[in-house]
């Protein structure tokens, strides 16, 4: 059975059995403790901490979820993966344990003929948490379950918790005997031959005081019992298909599949080829999804997650032996295996394959950079005797440059070089000790949201928001936090955070900034509010000064919006959709919105895209943008189903959150687009945009920032103001600047090619004195020079080659000169071949030189170059070589 059917069966059956299908969640999720998706119960998790209350009792869905604290493990056994599907079905205060047990029991072992999977009852047993005798009864009245095919285990293994405060509970894994081949009977440590396929948790306590998985304390009773299960699509694929492990499902063997007609190399044939070709079937299928989420390349956070797994797959095919580009033979074949369940990457797939191409071509240069770096790395420990490259070497090439460990060490050891891998691992390790530790750090917020979802319960419906139609609403104070706790009155001066019954200001979402503005209460007191936010779904928090008297929970008031502000910033987001629309119109529907900041009188807004935009194509998207505002077309919003949007073409963006109704802004028919931000009510009332410039912030995302209405007006001004100052220096009329400017820098530009001319004329004029003054020590031809200040390092190198040169090869020749440029010394020194036989090599003796600058340097062993921080030492450095030279034989 195919993984899409087994998909297809799971959502089939619970659907039928009441539960509301969810689709997916995007692996890029609004959960501030996590990278990505990483269980198939993240998306639900706001129901099951009471932040929010779901639309249904039922639920289920097929979750995509990426893991990445292993991906160095991956490959190396079969157990390890980054993407993976979870089967989920959850309760939410309706059916519980036995209802639970019930629907999995049935959907398993009915037959594959009736819509089941089909496994033998025979071979399925149960484990509970060994207190929850309720379990082992319904096991044993639903499923038939005899004792010996239920097995006991304690916290570690039959016990669920976040890892934080809030909901947990007991719960109970489903395994199959895959027989005595994989490992003895009653061996439930083994994990091969009892493999847990599917696990049900019993949410149903309150934990607090959660130390770690097996330590926390049990405080009380949930006010509802809700069940979170979790069946593994791949670990059930390869079960149903027959195979030893989710590597050869038909998800994604064909990958490696490809990668064998590629190398030429069997998967089977040897245990090293058997983990790179696993890591690049994994590696490619997880970064096919990542980018298909919205995911780019970068060196931060999910970005550097995608990074890792593309430049693994693609070490990976160069360990296997191809040093060609491999990517576009192998993506294309994930992508056809995936888009049964998941068809929008057969749509998106030129995005997707852009990305990932682009990225495996910058791979490719950084191993031919890398690969000089570590040359050079290589040649220093040589020099000073060492047969081990270091650590901290190794650790920098690896996170600073993206040069894989296994790289450096095959390279190095080709080079007769030993790694101090042991020094590497430590410091991997130390790095991944801080990720670990602000992961954790981070996990406090939910700890962080009790107070609000206090205050919440307690107004017992969301804050309503007045503010698109008006700037002064009546409402009423129902909660006030002061330093982080609940207080019923504060008085002035206090810096206060407060809940409102509604309110016209708007809290900073979809990268509009927040209100400023004012509340007053009947009792004269006045506060003024500086910001504006949503810490949970459907409460808003007014973050808030005391000006003048006191404020108390219940009193009535008056909130007012900073009108000139909100309308700043309404022209900024506007704005924002008329760039966003130009920017599609110019390059395509890839141009997709990758975040925005919308501030008064000027917006950021970020963009995929793989290439700069043209100067040319900068200035028809400024044009087509200021032509929509003399058109004055009308900004309406209007809210209405999603399909319904989607089918109007409403645009919406990776990684948002969307209800089943959506509001939809539209500039006339121009532009449409998902969005809670206040407008204009007519683009005309914009006045200009002015886009200060396009630039890159990420591999594959760049950014436009521009100003708008009065500030873009200042800047046109401040810039009309600028050109009248030239054209009145240079005596031009204003079309003539451009061509006056270009004539001058060129003729600048030309004289100082004259004067670097005459410079290195004088330089190299010196070089028949130098050949004179040519001395013999121990049989070798020795020229020493101090060239003085205001040589360059080019300069110098350029008449050390040309003394060189004229002193011939008929016996060794070293030339050794330094200068002082800008402040620094610099020191050459050149060797001809003759010399390089009798062992003198260049790097060498400017080591030595480099050393007494206060510095170092290296090259070649027939020309090298170093420098220093004293210039006062030159002379004590050319010193230096002639000294080992005199003493190399002593």
């Amino acid at each position: 059975m195919e993984t899409a059917e087994i998909r297809r069966r799971w959502l089939s059956y619970f659907g039928s059995h009441g539960h509301t299908i969810v689709p997916s969640a995007p692996l890029v999720h609004d959960d501030p403790n996590l990278l990505f998706v990483n269980a198939g119960m993240v998306p639900f998790k706001p129901y099951f901490l009471g932040q929010e209350t779901p639309q249904f009792t039922r639920a289920t869905s097929v979750q995509k979820c990426v893991r990445t604290l292993d991906i160095e493990e991956v490959g190396k056994t079969t157990r390890h993966g980054t993407f993976f599907q979870m089967n989920g079905n959850f309760s939410f205060g309706d059916y519980f344990k036995e209802g639970a047990i019930q629907l999995a029991w049935e959907l398993i072992t009915r037959s594959q003929s009736e819509g089941g999977l089909g496994f033998d009852e025979k071979d399925l047993y149960a484990s509970v948490y060994h207190e929850d005798d309720e379990a082992i009864a319904l096991w044993k009245k639903v499923a038939g379950l005899s004792d010996d095919r239920i097995v006991r285990l304690g916290r570690k293994d039959n016990y669920w918790n976040m890892g934080v405060a809030g909901p947990g509970g007991p719960c109970s894994e489903i395994l199959l005997d895959r027989g005595p081949q994989y490992g003895a009977d009653g061996d439930w440590e083994a994990g091969d031959r009892y493999l847990e396929f599917w696990n049900l948790v019993f949410m149903q306590y309150e934990l607090e005081n959660v130390r770690s998985k097996e330590d926390f304390d049990i405080v009380g009773d949930l006010p509802k019992r809700n069940i979170d299960t979790g069946m593994g699509l791949e670990r059930v694929a390869f079960l149903l298909q027959g195979v030893d492990n989710i590597y050869e499902t038909d998800e994604v063997f064909p990958v490696i599949a490809a990668a064998e007609d590629l190398t030429g190399r069997r998967y089977g044939a040897a245990h090293e080829d058997d983990v790179r070709f696993r890591v690049v079937a994994d590696h490619v299928r997880s970064s096919l999804m990542l980018i298909g989420d919205g995911v780019t390349p970068g060196n931060e956070g999910r970005g550097y997650v995608l990074r890792r797994l593309l430049r693994r797959a693609v070490r990976s095919m160069r360990l296997l032996g191809v040093d060609a580009p491999t990517l576009e033979q192998l993506l294309p074949v994930s992508m056809e295996r995936m888009k049964a369940s998941y068809p929008e990457l057969e749509t998106d797939f030129s995005r997707i394959s852009q990305v990932a191409y682009a990225e495996e071509e910058a791979f490719r240069r950084t191993l031919s950079s890398g690969t000089t770096i570590l040359d050079t790395a290589v040649a220093r420990a040589k020099s000073s005797g060492s047969s081990t490259l270091g650590g901290a070497e190794a650790f920098a090439l690896h996170d600073t440059y993206g040069f894989p460990i296994d790289l450096t060490l095959e390279m190095a050891a080709e080079q007769g070089l030993q790694v101090d891998e042991p020094g590497f691992r430590r410091l991997m390790g130390e790095q991944r000790d801080r990720a670990k530790a602000d992961a954790r750090s981070k996990k406090s917020a939910h700890g962080d949201t009790s107070v609000y979802r206090q205050l919440s319960d307690t107004l017992g419906h969301d804050v309503e928001f007045t503010g698109y139609d008006q700037t002064l609403t009546d409402t009423r104070i129902r909660g006030l936090i002061r330093d982080g706790v609940v207080v019923d009155r504060v008085g002035p001066g206090d810096e206060v955070e407060i809940v409102l019954d509604r309110t016209p200001l708007y809290a900073e979402s979809g990268g509009q900034q927040a209100d400023h503005g004012r509340i007053r209460l009947a009792n004269g007191a006045l506060l003024e509010v500086t910001d504006v936010q949503r810490p949970i779904t459907g409460l808003v928090v007014h973050r808030a000064t005391v000006l003048e008297g006191e404020a108390g929970v219940g009193a009535d008031a008056e909130a007012e919006v900073d009108v000139a502000r909100r309308r700043s910033i309404s022209r900024a987001h506007t704005a924002t959709h008329m760039v966003h629309q130009a920017l599609r119109d110019e390059l395509g529907d890839t141009a997709t919105q990758a975040g925005s900041e919308n501030s008064p009188g000027r917006l950021r807004f970020d963009f995929k895209s793989l290439q700069a935009v043209p100067a040319a194509a900068m200035h028809e998207i400024e044009g087509r943008i200021n032509a929509v505002l003399l058109d004055d077309l009308p900004v309406t919003a209007d809210i209405m189903a999603i399909d319904a949007a989607k089918k109007l073409g409403a645009m919406a963006l990776f990684g948002e959150k969307y209800g089943e109704r959506v509001r939809v802004v539209s500039i006339g028919e121009w532009s449409r687009e998902l969005c809670v931000g206040t407008h204009t009510p007519r683009v005309g009332q914009i006045g200009v945009v002015k886009l200060l410039g396009e630039s890159s912030i990420g591999s594959g995302v760049r950014r436009v920032e521009a100003l708008v209405g009065a500030d873009a007006y200042t800047h046109l001004a401040r810039e009309a103001t600028i050109v009248s100052q030239l054209t009145d220096t240079l005596g031009v009329r204003r079309d003539e600047l451009p061509d006056r400017i270009a004539a001058i820098l060129g003729r600048l530009r030309d004289a100082e090619k004259e004067i670097a001319a005459v410079r290195q004329s004088q330089v190299l004029g010196a070089a028949t004195g130098l050949v004179q003054s040519a001395r013999d020590i121990g049989g070798v031809t020795f020229v020493s020079h101090d060239a003085g200040d205001g040589v360059t390092g080019d300069d110098l190198r350029k008449l050390v080659t040309d003394v060189r040169g004229r002193l011939g090869n008929d016996r060794p020749v070293l030339v050794s000169m330094a200068s002082v440029a800008n402040g620094r010394p610099v020191v050459i020194v050149a060797t001809n071949e003759r010399a390089r036989e009798a062992g003198l090599k260049a790097g060498a003796f400017v080591k030595l030189a480099a050393q007494a600058l206060g510095g170092g340097g290296g090259g070649k062993d027939d020309l090298a170059q170093g420098g220093g921080t004293d210039p006062a030492r030159v002379s004590a450095a050319l010193g230096a070589v002639e000294d080992h030279l005199r003493n190399r034989g002593a």
